[in-house]
């Protein structure tokens, strides 16, 4: 059983006017912290991760890659062949968030304002190979960020991409978006009925943190404003060809996680038919996609 990478990792500086950005290549090419600042005043966009964290899960953000969220107890079938996934997080007997958050990533490219990374992964239990890559991109504005994969095997690889954005939270904070049906969910974080997203499920304008919800919700509009009475700025992430959604509020609070994703949570156990429905891919030999994510931090007027 995998746990998360506990190798000391690499880190890499953004910084463009208020907003500063850590990245870790060799913690699975995450952010370990997306800060404003202005003047002696420092607030997080994203859940900071204090010095250098040992552990993927205490990140600011990670990305998701070939598939994101779980696999039904690490099977699924394709082209004829049963795939079979060991766990790769003590605990859960399904693997979730595909290679890339668990890896190394090289450091292709970096300027002040931006850094591309790659990741290779070599045939074994997922027997494809693929390279993914990450271009981050920061303006006075907000964070861009594009994830790529690219089936580098000659036979067909399905595919699925997604972020991992952690957002701190006080009891004041809301959420607002677009979706319009959800997910509920087993013990195991499965999902098991499809509904619409009322009530409980309705983020249309809802207080979000310690709301005890870990469900996927489709038909999402590609927009989330978050706010709160105590921030000086709006947050607006944004993902247009993400057309899932995923949000996470533990019942503690203090942090939600709002992932922007391309296929619903265990849509590879889903009949290969019904893939296209799903959000998942099938990539050809040498074809590739990618999916965008914008944080953007606005300003809003303070009373």
């Amino acid at each position: 059983m995998v746990s998360p990478t506990e190798a000391m990792p690499d880190r890499m500086e953004l910084a463009c006017g208020a907003l500063e950005v850590s990245i870790l290549p060799s913690l699975g090419g995450s952010i370990s912290r997306f800060d404003w600042r202005k003047g002696d005043r420092m607030i997080p966009v994203l859940r900071r991760a204090e010095g250098t964290p040992a552990n993927v899960l205490e990140a600011a953000s990670f990305p998701l890659v070939p598939f994101s969220n779980r696999i039904r107890g690490g099977r699924f079938q394709f082209g004829g062949r049963e795939v079979r996934l060991r766990s790769n997080m003590d605990g859960d007997p399904s693997p979730l968030h595909g290679h890339g958050w668990l890896g190394s990533w090289d450091v292709e490219a970096a300027t002040p304002v931006s850094a591309d990374l790659t990741f290779h992964h070599t045939p074994g239990e997922w027997p494809w190979a693929y390279q993914a890559r990450q271009a981050f991109r920061l303006d006075p504005t907000g964070l861009d960020l594009r994830l790529s994969c690219r089936n580098l095997s000659d036979a067909p690889m399905p595919c699925g991409l997604g972020q991992h954005p952690y957002f701190p939270c006080d009891v004041e904070t809301r959420l607002a978006t677009v979706v319009d049906s959800a997910w509920t969910v087993d013990e195991q974080v499965l999902p098991v009925d499809k509904v619409p997203a009322a009530g409980r499920y309705d983020l249309a304008d809802r207080l979000v943190c310690g709301q005890d919800l870990d469900n996927g919700f489709g038909g999402w509009g590609g927009t989330a404003r978050i706010t709160a009475p105590s921030l000086p700025f709006a947050i607006e992430m944004s993902s247009p060809n993400a057309g899932f959604f995923q949000l996470f509020s533990p019942g503690g609070g203090g942090l939600f996680v709002a992932e922007p994703v391309s296929h619903a949570n265990a849509a590879l156990n889903d009949p290969e038919e019904e893939w296209p429905e799903s959000g998942l891919r099938v990539l050809a030999p040498g074809e590739g996609m990618s999916l965008d994510m914008r944080i953007a931090v606005l300003p809003v007027e303070q009373p």
